[in-house]
């Protein structure tokens, strides 16, 4: 018998992606049904073409589902994968650039950004999963790429649902390392740990060998992430820092490079459009080009080959974010973390690694007593919890800032907090 696989989310400009991912499997991935689920009629109609185009022309035998109704869509789902913006592209501009009237940095998933994302997701996500627990197959899944990834697979986790969070970064490191090494993907391994946009690379196992090492010795640009880290702190570390380091290991940097006026969320906007705008051509039957530049790469390999494995059960490593419980010894066991991890019909069993460094430690205990505060602040909707969540932020510079943060954050979310509204918070 076939599976249903749900995409909620499915008016994204990545859902081509993810849709080549699934026709490409078709001989171990059994996919009668494909639904593509989103508000968005016109957005759906036009990604949903192409998605239909596409696997037509892998000869795909499923059939393609567009759907506003998600109550439709998960029925019956053996996978729910979600994808989703509260706010849409709008709401990230506000995201990445009203932090920074409070000398804070604006980014998406990290910061005072990443907050108020949390803020308008983890309570539609566990919505979500409520109701994928009820209308799901027995012992279906729910797979969440929509970010703040770390903090929504926490509130899942704590609320127990049957779900595992997704992210692409250890993938696009995996697939670099194969190609500088000249061997398959599946011969690397990474020792990759830390939180969700807050990881390092302390291991390259190439066919069992750790080539970090001499990596980190010949001080090239694969051992500093392209250049993105100096390699005295990699050295320091002795562990490759992921490209979200960024923010904390060079915070200054980064907030006078927002301020002179780079901006991810106005570069993908338009990006986005232009792709909205090919989609729509009824000749194009492939991802185009453009789409590498969305971000995501390696989405749909990611995505399509971890749903193959908890399918199939072939044990193959996947990173993913999931509970600890016991893989990392110095942190909790009820603590989401980011690491490898085998994966078969029974869920993700992680692979038991080395403690973390103090260096390595102290900023993972703070961000992730951040995540469980604001976990909280989403879904008490109450100001003192979302004023604690912020001060417990390393990318908030004080108490005076998290203060102004809470205000000027809640305000311009308004329209997608019922929970503040309900507890109190009006406009003007």
């Amino acid at each position: 018998m076939g599976l249903k696989v749900a995409v909620i989310g499915g008016g994204s400009t990545y859902t081509p992606e993810l849709v080549e991912g699934f026709a490409r499997r078709a001989g171990v991935l059994p996919i009668d049904e494909l639904v593509l689920m989103d508000p968005d009629a016109a957005r759906l109609d036009v990604v949903g073409g192409l998605a239909g185009r596409i696997l037509r022309r892998h000869g795909w035998p499923g059939r393609l589902v567009l759907t506003q109704d998600r109550s439709a869509a998960l029925d019956g789902a053996a996978f729910t994968l979600v994808q989703l913006r509260v706010g849409g592209q709008a709401a990230r501009l506000v995201d990445e650039t009203l932090p920074h009237r409070f000398g804070a940095i604006g980014q998406e998933t990290t910061g005072p950004g990443g907050f108020a994302k949390a803020l308008r997701t983890v309570p539609l996500v566990l919505e979500i999963a409520e109701e994928s627990a009820r209308r799901g197959t027995a012992g279906s899944w729910l797979l969440d790429f929509t970010n703040p990834v770390g903090i929504v697979t926490q509130a899942l986790s704590d609320a127990g649902h049957r779900a595992m969070g997704l992210c692409n970064v250890a993938i696009g490191f995996q697939r670099e390392f194969a190609s500088h090494f000249g061997v398959p993907a599946a011969s690397v391994r990474l020792d990759h740990v830390g939180l969700n946009h807050l990881s390092w690379i302390r291991a390259v196992y190439v066919d069992g060998e750790d080539r970090l090492p001499a990596m980190i010795a010949e001080g090239g640009e694969l051992a500093t992430a392209g250049g993105a880290f100096p390699i005295e702190l990699v050295r320091a570390l002795g562990a490759i820092p992921s490209y979200y380091l960024h923010y904390y290991y060079a915070t200054g940097e980064a907030l006078a490079e927002q301020q002179a006026g780079l901006n991810r969320a106005r570069d993908v906007m338009a990006i986005e459009e232009e792709l909205l705008e090919l989609y729509r051509d009824p000749t194009l039957d492939r991802k185009p080009e453009l789409l590498e530049r969305r971000g995501g790469a390696w989405y749909s390999e990611a995505a399509a080959a971890l749903i193959e494995s908890l399918h199939t059960g072939d044990g193959a490593v996947h990173v993913v974010d999931i509970r600890n419980d016991g893989a990392i010894p110095n942190l909790p066991d009820d603590a989401v973390v980011e690491l490898s991890a085998r994966i078969d019909r029974d869920g993700a069993h992680a692979i038991a690694t080395a403690p973390l460094a103090d260096e390595l430690l102290g900023l993972v205990e703070h961000v992730k007593a951040y995540e469980r505060l604001t976990i909280t602040a989403a879904l008490s909707g109450d100001e003192e919890d979302a004023f604690r969540a912020l001060l417990a932020n390393p990318l908030v510079p004080g108490a005076a800032a998290a203060g102004r943060l809470r205000d000027a954050l809640i305000e311009a979310n308004l329209p997608y907090l019922p929970r503040f509204v309900a507890a109190g918070r009006s406009r003007g």
